[in-house]
């Protein structure tokens, strides 16, 4: 069992961390990319993107395997120390399901809270990794 800092973790990613470019150019290796969806979770878009819990909803993303210290260096930034980890079972496209760890906001946006850029960025972003695009809000 690996009890080091390099050990990997499985995270779920739903917004534009999903980009392996953006992930790389965080010096962030995207390692084993499994597509794949959290079930009882709905996607929120705002100024930034979040998960809220809500029956008969998904919501889907990528599940990249990271090190402690690449997780921190993506949420460390100004703006993102608001997310916080928590677990959250993800349906792989194999059918197997996945522990993983996924950083929400824990207060959401405002209703009124939107960012048309982010979520055209974030559909573009998801077309070309496959990943399927029917529950974005519009």
């Amino acid at each position: 069992m690996n009890n080091t800092t390099s050990r990997l973790n499985d995270v779920f990613f739903y917004g534009l961390y999903m980009s392996p470019d953006i992930l790389t150019s965080k010096a962030v290796e995207p390692r084993d990319p499994r597509i794949g969806f959290a079930a009882g979770y709905r996607l929120r878009l705002g100024n930034m993107a979040t998960l809220l819990r809500a029956e008969d909803a998904q919501a889907y993303g990528i599940v990249y395997s990271l090190t402690h210290e690449e997780i921190d260096r993506l949420y460390t930034q100004q703006g993102l120390d608001m997310y916080v980890s928590e677990a959250v079972l993800v349906t792989l496209d194999s059918g197997e399901r996945a522990a993983t760890l996924c950083k929400n906001l824990l207060i959401p946006p405002e209703d009124n809270e939107t960012n048309p850029d982010y979520e055209k960025k974030l559909v573009q972003c998801m077309r070309q990794l496959n990943v399927p695009t029917t529950h974005v809000p519009t």
